[in-house]
């Protein structure tokens, strides 16, 4: 206990570490989820070009105006005009009602209403279709009824007659369908991988710069590993609490303990194995720079790569072979899938073995990866 007590204050005696164990992930945790507070895209700015000028169209615009996603800058005549208000940033899209639509509605005949939106941003262009869609499948809807009563049926005889099936949505895991309660709980995983490897390897630089690390560790037989390497752990195992306990009540996401998400159990051993598998991997790469800057610098530039890796931005299947394989060997690729599967999805300890047997043949591998660094430092040491 002497030692695991003085490697973790030599550990947090280090500002730059400290900074990153403490300070980084309290600001990441505050500033992160910031931007997706809202959840859902509403009220995006968008045109509507009305060419058919009549009770038709017009209704089509007032359907739109009610709609929550969408907010009607203007009605045109022009599509150059909403061409132009869309180059310029000012409008996200626009939908064109053409001429003739409504003497094509009267002759039952097949009406196409362009929609155009701006691909460059997806979620936005996704709100534009899916605000427009609405608005035109009401009046849709209103037309067919209307139709159908004139045929002689009754109003609810109509209503079946049109939608003889009722489809019933329902958004399992993310109930908001929001952007912030998909990405934030995946990054969470990845921010506090990457804050604390950095924190930990500019500590074990700073030791790599002044001679052996194991040494000044105070490691001065194998036994002595553990001690040192459950002190390491202890950090990001104090993190993931903070991040998938408050952070996560703080904003609303699925989080441990809660009746829909998942086992508490199943999050504390998870979170334990994977804080077991970063300590050596810390540890190891820490030694292997030997410089304080060049760990900060490279582990800085792999972040984004891991986020794209880790099976939730992009799918695992579509990725190279190779990369496919690769990502295996990173701690992330089993922790997003692991964490998001007992966080959101409710997962039990049995549902998520795959990713927890990953996470504790990377700790193996690692633990036993360092004991043999210290077995031969001890060899070598002139004072064995």
């Amino acid at each position: 206990m002497r030692l695991y007590w003085s490697s973790l204050s030599a550990l947090l005696a280090d500002k730059g570490a400290l900074l990153l164990l403490v300070g980084a992930v309290v600001l990441y945790s505050f500033f992160y989820p910031l931007p997706y507070q809202n959840q859902v895209l509403q009220q995006v700015p968008v045109m509507i070009v009305d060419l058919d000028q009549t009770s038709l169209s017009r209704q089509i615009v007032r359907f739109a105006k009610t709609s929550s996603k969408l907010d009607v800058q203007e009605v045109v005549m022009d599509e150059g005009v909403a061409q132009q208000a869309m180059w310029q940033g000012d409008i996200q899209g626009y939908l064109i009602l053409p001429k003739g639509m409504r003497e094509s509605a009267v002759r039952g005949k097949k009406i196409v209403l362009p929609i155009l939106g701006d691909g460059a941003y997806f979620l936005l262009n996704k709100t534009v279709l899916a605000g427009f869609a609405e608005s035109v499948g009401t009046l849709s809807a209103g037309i067919e009824m209307k139709k159908l009563q004139a045929a002689g049926q009754h109003k609810l005889q109509a209503d079946v007659s049109r939608n003889p099936v009722t489809l019933t949505m329902q958004a399992l895991y993310n109930p908001t369908e929001g952007y912030g309660g998909y990405i934030v709980p995946a990054v969470a995983v990845v921010i506090l991988q990457q804050t604390f490897l950095i924190g930990l390897m500019l500590f074990i630089g700073l030791l790599a710069e002044r001679g052996s690390v194991l040494n000044q560790l105070g490691v001065t037989k194998i036994s002595d590993v553990v001690s040192v390497l459950c002190a390491f752990a202890t950090p990001v195992f104090l993190q993931g609490l903070y991040w998938f306990g408050w952070v996560f009540w703080w904003n609303d996401y699925p989080r441990l303990g809660t009746t829909e998400a998942s086992s508490v159990s199943a999050v504390l051993l998870l979170l334990l194995v994977f804080s077991l598998t970063l300590a050596p991997l810390g540890l190891l790469l820490g030694m292997w720079f030997s410089n304080r800057e060049r760990a900060m610098q490279v582990m800085l530039f792999t972040s984004i790569p891991m986020v794209f890796l880790a099976g939730f931005a992009w799918p695992a299947e579509a990725l190279p072979e190779f990369l496919h394989w690769f990502r295996l060997l990173l701690p992330t690729t089993p922790g997003v899938q692991g964490f998001l599967k007992v966080n959101q999805f409710g997962a039990s300890l049995t549902d998520i073995w795959p990713e927890f047997l990953h996470l504790g043949i990377m700790a193996c591998v690692g633990w036993s990866a360092v004991l043999f660094a210290a077995w031969r430092s001890l060899r070598l040491s002139p004072q064995h």
